[in-house]
C-alpha cells in the first residue's frame, strides 16, 4: 500500500489533486507525485509555500493500480469547496474500458475544470479529458500507440503523435508513462522557477527537461529490429561516427559482411525503413539534442552531425519538422521547462 496524501505546508500552498481510478498505471500517477513532493520540499526549505498534494477517487478508499499496488485516496466530494490549482489524470492500458466505467469521474472533471487553474493528463489519461470535452479544438499528446485511436474517437482534437507533452493554455497532456515526469517538471518550473526544477531533476536523477516537442520514440528505438538485434551494433557505430563517415549502402553492407542488395532488403524488412532514412533520422535526432542542450551555432552542429553544411541540415529539418534549426531552437527557448542543463 502507498499512502500519498500529505499535510498542506504552511501558507497558501497550491492544491494538486492526483485523480485515481481502478486499473490506472502506477507510474503515471507516482512519477508526477514524486516531482511535486520533491518540489514542495525545496520550496518549504526556502520558507515558501509548496504543494498540498492529495490522491483522490470518486468514492475514496483504496484504489488498486494495474500493477496491484493500492493507493489510499480521498473522495472527490471532500474537495467540493476547495480551490484546486492542478488536476493530474493518469492513464490505463485498457483506456476505452476505463472511460466507459468512469462516467462519474468524467462528469466531475467536466464540472471542476473551469474552476481549476490547470488540468493535466499523463499517457492515455488524455482520453478521460477528451471524454469530458476538455480537449475539443486543442492540440494534445498521448501514448504513441493510441494516437490514431484518440484521433478517430475525438476528431476535433489535433493529436500530436511526436510530442513528449503539449501545453495548450492551462490544459497539459503528455505522452507515454515517464513523459508525466517531464510534464510535472515543466509545471514546477513554470510555478517555482528554474532553480527548483533543476534541484528536483538532480535529486530524481532525470533531465531537467525534455522539450515538449521531443519525440516519444528515439531514432535508436525506431530503428531497432522488432524480432532480432541484428543491426543494433551497426546503429551504435553509426551514432558514434555521425561527424566523420559518409554512410553509403556499400559501406554499411560491408560492416555487416553482406552484399549491398541483400543488406538493403534485410534492413528494410527488419527495421521498416531504408538505411538512408535511418541515417538521416540519426543525424536529425543528434542535431535536435545539440540545439536543445548546447550553445553551439548552427554551422557547428551541422558539421558535428554529419550534414556537411547548414543548408542541408535546414532542408532536413523542414522536411521532418516544418521548422528551420533556428526556428526550432527559438521555439524551445519560448517553452515552459526550456531551461538548459540537467
Amino acid at each position: 500500500m502507498i499512502a500519498t496524501t500529505s499535510s498542506p505546508p504552511p501558507g497558501p500552498a497550491r492544491v494538486v489533486l492526483f485523480v485515481g481510478f481502478p486499473g490506472m498505471c502506477m507510474l503515471d500517477i507516482a512519477g508526477p507525485q514524486t516531482v511535486f513532493w520533491c518540489a514542495s520540499k525545496y520550496m518549504e526549505e526556502r520558507g515558501l509555500p509548496g504543494y498540498a498534494r492529495h490522491t483522490v477517487s470518486v468514492d475514496g478508499g483504496m484504489v488498486q493500480t494495474l500493477e496491484g499496488v493500492g493507493f489510499q485516496t480521498e473522495p472527490l466530494d471532500a474537495f467540493a469547496g476547495v480551490g484546486i490549482d492542478t488536476l493530474v489524470v493518469p492513464g490505463a492500458p485498457d483506456i476505452v474500458a476505463a472511460v466507459a466505467r468512469s462516467a462519474p469521474l468524467v462528469d466531475w472533471l467536466r464540472a471542476r475544470a473551469a474552476a481549476t487553474r490547470r488540468v493535466a493528463s499523463v499517457c492515455t489519461g488524455a482520453f478521460l479529458l477528451a471524454a469530458a470535452g476538455l480537449l475539443d479544438g486543442k492540440r494534445a499528446a498521448t501514448h504513441w500507440l493510441v494516437c490514431d485511436l484518440l484521433r478517430q474517437t475525438h476528431p476535433s482534437i489535433e493529436v500530436d503523435r511526436e510530442a513528449i507533452f503539449v501545453q495548450q493554455g492551462e490544459t497539459w497532456t503528455s505522452g507515454g508513462v515517464t513523459a508525466g515526469i517531464d510534464l510535472a517538471l515543466a509545471m514546477v518550473e513554470q510555478d517555482c522557477g528554474r532553480e527548483v526544477a533543476l534541484a528536483v531533476a538532480r535529486e530524481l536523477v532525470v533531465f531537467v527537461k525534455r522539450p515538449s516537442g521531443h519525440p516519444q520514440l528515439s531514432s535508436m528505438l525506431r530503428a531497432q529490429s522488432t524480432d532480432s538485434p541484428l543491426f543494433d551494433r551497426l546503429h551504435l557505430w553509426i551514432v558514434e561516427n555521425l561527424a566523420v563517415v559518409d554512410f553509403s549502402v556499400e559501406l554499411l553492407a560491408e560492416r555487416m559482411q553482406m552484399s549491398p542488395r541483400n543488406f538493403t532488403r534485410v534492413y528494410k524488412e527488419k527495421t521498416g525503413q531504408t538505411p538512408a532514412k535511418a541515417v538521416e533520422n540519426f543525424r536529425l535526432e543528434a542535431a535536435r539534442r545539440l540545439l536543445e542542450d548546447s550553445d553551439r551555432n548552427i554551422d557547428q552542429i551541422a558539421l558535428q552531425c554529419g550534414f556537411g553544411d547548414e543548408g542541408r541540415m535546414r532542408k532536413t529539418f523542414q522536411r521532418h519538422l516544418q521548422l528551420s534549426p533556428t526556428e526550432y531552437r527559438r521555439r524551445l527557448a519560448a517553452e515552459p521547462g526550456a531551461a538548459r542543463g540537467a
